[in-house]
């Protein structure tokens, strides 16, 4: 199986050069990795810290969004396997290899996570609280609530051929629609292991904790699309908090340390502090 890692870049330098530690590390390397800049501050400077690492900068010549983003990441993948993340998000040594294996009986394939606040210092991210995001792989709950976290899911680049790429009237929704697209024509499966760290923070302006009316919006438009009925828009971690989330709540392996993830930026910019 050879792996495209595709990953979406705007202006956070510190956060891709962990991202591009965190690849180094794997146990299974990627084929390729797209780092698709949407019009921001050129990362060639954090690629060239990296040179045993397969990294392709794609740079779009305007801000196009996130979703776009991606699009542009998935054309030009050469792997049959497309693996994304988030610049602002990390795996773990051993995660792409337990992806690859589970993939070998399903089409799609997702982890779970760990919820990671952090804080920056210099050159360095150092975490500061984390919570484990794992949920039971239920279809129908699925239509309620999205438990699909994208950043190091894994799936088969020809289901594109069927779904389409991502939707970019969906914005903040663009992964639940894609996993409710996928789930009606392939075989979709939950690996039990907190094998992502999604970089989020409950005082954050994050898309995801964002409530406003623009986003209300675009929840609407995904709700008539999958005739999804009237689903309210709410602040995150409140929802997880509900007795629906609580319910799906399941177990995982937890596989972080604890530690954070030095790349070599901040190894060359602040060494004292490593």
């Amino acid at each position: 199986m050879k792996v495209s890692v595709v990953v979406t870049a705007y202006n956070r330098r510190v956060e891709l050069a962990e991202l591009f530690e965190a690849l180094l590390r794997q146990t299974k390397k990627a084929l390729e990795i797209l780092v698709v800049n949407d019009a921001g501050e050129e990362p060639a400077d954090l690629a060239a810290l990296y040179p045993e690492l397969p990294i392709k900068i794609i740079s779009l010549n305007k801000n196009s969004g996130h979703v776009i983003a991606r699009n542009e990441g998935i054309k030009r993948a050469k792997g049959n396997a497309i693996l994304l993340m988030d610049d602002d998000d990390l795996i773990l040594p051993e995660h792409i290899e337990r992806m690859a294996k589970a993939l070998e009986t399903a089409d799609f394939v997702y982890s779970d996570a760990e919820i990671v606040s952090f804080k920056t210092v210099g050159s360095s991210r150092i975490p500061q609280h984390r919570r484990l995001f794992a949920y039971h792989d239920d279809k129908l709950a699925m239509r309620r609530f999205s438990t699909y976290v994208p950043s190091g899911s894994l799936y088969r680049k020809e289901i594109h051929e069927k779904v389409g790429l991502f939707d970019p009237d969906m914005h903040n929704y663009w992964d639940w629609d894609f996993i409710l697209r996928v789930s009606e024509k392939y075989h979709t499966k939950r690996v039990p292991s907190a094998g992502v760290l999604y970089s989020f923070s409950e005082t954050s302006s994050q898309q995801s904790n964002d409530t406003s009316g623009k986003r209300n919006e675009y929840l609407k438009k995904l709700c008539r699309k999958h005739g999804l009925g009237h689903l309210p828009s709410k602040n995150f971690f409140l929802l997880l908090e509900e007795p629906e989330l609580k319910s799906r709540e399941a177990e995982s392996a937890i596989l972080w340390d604890g530690k954070p993830i030095v790349s070599r930026l901040a190894s060359i910019e602040n060494p004292l502090s490593i």
